[in-house]
């Protein structure tokens, strides 16, 4: 094979698109950000306002509108428009998902040849931090299909001044195009990648010839003409108050200080990689040597360039979340393949006795990973829902040889064959937890629940819900946007005020203040149902009741 076909695009992505069906539908809304993102847009579709965001009755102004015009278009066009299913809001995510996964491909064959673009695909379709991202309607996965595109233009203008060829237009147009739809998914953020590449690029080679193949004298009118009209009509409507929360609260302030418990030193990502880049991981660590030993190649520093600006930013930064270095796990993959490809069946261990000893523990903790990935399935069911299930425990059945394979293979210098069976297990895992085990752990799925209950005892067709206790966005999303989060007080005056159509969430440790605002209100109110369960945002373990006002006797 001397080159990637359309085939073999068509391959990876139809792989890559069933890969991650599996639990698109059947899982509920994830708090926190998911439902708001999710509830934003319905909203956005009930008001046909497409500029102002708004949760509730808040303004969402954390990025700007695209992520939420992408979900609204995908809800429209499928029909769910006044319906609370999560499936069609998740549809870009499996989407751009999919065509990075493709994209990665295209960029590791061009680097490295067709051998390294499969498996550079593989590992990042794979990898535990892509594989939670991806199934979820937030921005993530989205922002890095544009990241890639980006970095697809930026390629071929190094490309071409590598191999002395002209840059075509399409080129220098997808660049910018690709910047402007970044800049609409989530302000900022794609310039460090985009800007960062190129400029670390410059300090490296002390030369930015080829930078004037993306005509860049007008290439960033074309950028702003997508986004300067969103942002024109937001700064009338919200009188400038979205620039000073989404650049100087959201943006800026995550630089400053750690945001909603998120503060944490320099280093943090470097030690999340092992689990969320898994389990290409320990295969990215056995790959350092090629890469320093390379890193004057044009086509690896290329990469280095691509991974460098960006981390050290968000390693700097006092906020830091996994998902926020993913635009760098595509150039991860593909240097990991790369070293892979180079050395697939004698595979070249370093010299020294100490980087032998690192790369050694490194993969048991790689080992340790994956074994609990493969049982977290049967104990979750088994600790959470008292449940033995056989199809659960297929998934260390079928993992588990497959890692001990993979470790035998590495030990045994077989880096290709280890990687491919880590990736097979990879797969057992993902899609067994996603079709077979979480969707059935109840406890933790609370909102839903809470949901039908409100549903089954519903006395009004516009039914409005106070909640107390269980305040996650999800609730609100699957309640509807009238849902009124509010302490035990308020909910005990809201029914007073809604004797006929109102119905009150109240949990146990509200349900003291709750009764006595009752009595003071002379109601009569009854308990419809009761559920209990876990809240998997705060730990907490909620017990929650949903009461009405008796209606008065028919004379």
């Amino acid at each position: 094979m001397t080159r990637l076909t359309l085939r073999h695009y068509i391959l990876v992505a139809l792989s890559v698109f069933v890969l991650f069906l599996p639990g698109r539908a059947s899982l509920p809304p994830l708090d926190r950000d998911e439902p708001r993102y999710m509830e934003a847009t319905a909203q956005m579709l009930h008001s046909g306002n497409y500029v102002d965001v708004r949760f509730l009755d808040q303004p969402r102004y954390l990025q700007p509108a695209g992520i939420y015009w992408l979900e609204a278009t995908a809800v429209r066009l499928t029909g769910m428009d006044d319906r609370h299913a999560v499936w069609p809001y998740r549809i870009p995510s499996l989407l751009a998902v999919t065509g990075s996964a493709v994209l990665t491909a295209w960029i590791g064959a061009a680097l490295f040849g067709p051998m390294c673009g499969l498996l550079a695909a593989g590992l990042l379709a794979v990898s535990v931090l892509m594989t939670a991202e991806g199934r979820m309607a937030t921005i993530d996965t989205t922002l890095l299909l544009f990241v890639l595109l980006a970095q697809c233009g930026l390629l071929r203008a190094y490309l071409d001044r590598e191999r002395d060829l002209a840059t075509p237009l399409a080129a220098a147009l997808l660049y910018w195009i690709a910047l402007g739809c970044g800049l609409m998914l989530k302000g900022p953020v794609i310039l460090i990648p985009g800007f960062g590449t190129p400029l670390a690029l410059a300090l490296v080679e002390r030369r930015i010839d080829w930078w004037k193949r993306l005509r860049p004298a007008w290439g960033w009118l074309v950028m702003l003409a997508i986004v300067l009209p969103w942002c024109i009509a937001i700064g009338v409507i919200s009188h400038g108050d979205f620039f000073s929360r989404a650049v100087g609260r959201n943006f800026l302030g995550k630089v400053a200080s750690g945001q909603e418990t998120h503060g944490l030193p320099p280093g943090y990502h470097l030690v999340v990689f092992a689990i969320a880049f898994w389990p290409g991981s320990i295969f990215a660590a056995m790959g350092l040597p090629f890469v320093w030993e390379r890193r004057f190649q044009p086509h690896v520093r290329y990469l280095l360039c691509w991974i460098v600006p960006h981390w050290l930013v968000f390693e700097a930064i006092a906020t830091k979340l996994p998902h926020y270095v993913l635009p760098t796990y595509p150039a991860i993959a593909i240097l990991t393949a790369a070293a892979i490809v180079s050395f697939p069946t004698d595979w070249e261990w370093p010299r020294a006795i100490w980087a032998r000893s690192l790369i050694a523990a490194y993969g048991l903790i790689w080992f340790t990973v994956g074994s609990v990935l493969a049982f977290a399935g049967p104990v979750l069911l088994w600790r959470m829902e008292g449940m033995v299930s056989p199809a659960a425990m297929l998934v260390p059945a079928g993992a588990l040889p497959l890692l001990v394979l993979s470790g035998y293979l590495i030990l045994h210098r077989q880096a290709l064959h280890a990687a491919m069976a880590a990736i097979a297990a990879a797969v057992i895992i993902h899609v067994g937890l996603f079709t077979t085990v979480i969707p059935r752990l109840q406890t933790i799925w609370l909102s839903p629940r809470l949901a039908a209950m409100v549903d089954a005892h519903r006395p009004c067709a516009r039914t409005i819900v106070a909640s107390t206790s269980d305040s996650e966005p999800s609730l609100v999303f699957l309640l509807g946007q009238d849902t009124r989060l509010v302490n035990a007080t308020a909910a005990a005056d809201f029914l007073q005020q809604n004797q006929k159509c109102g119905m009150a969430l109240v949990g146990a440790q509200d349900l003291a203040a709750f009764s006595a605002r009752i009595m003071e209100n002379g109601l009569d109110v009854h308990e419809l149902g009761q559920q209990t369960g876990l809240n998997y945002s705060t730990g907490k373990h909620l017990e929650i009741g949903l009461y009405a006002v008796v209606p008065p006797a028919a004379p």
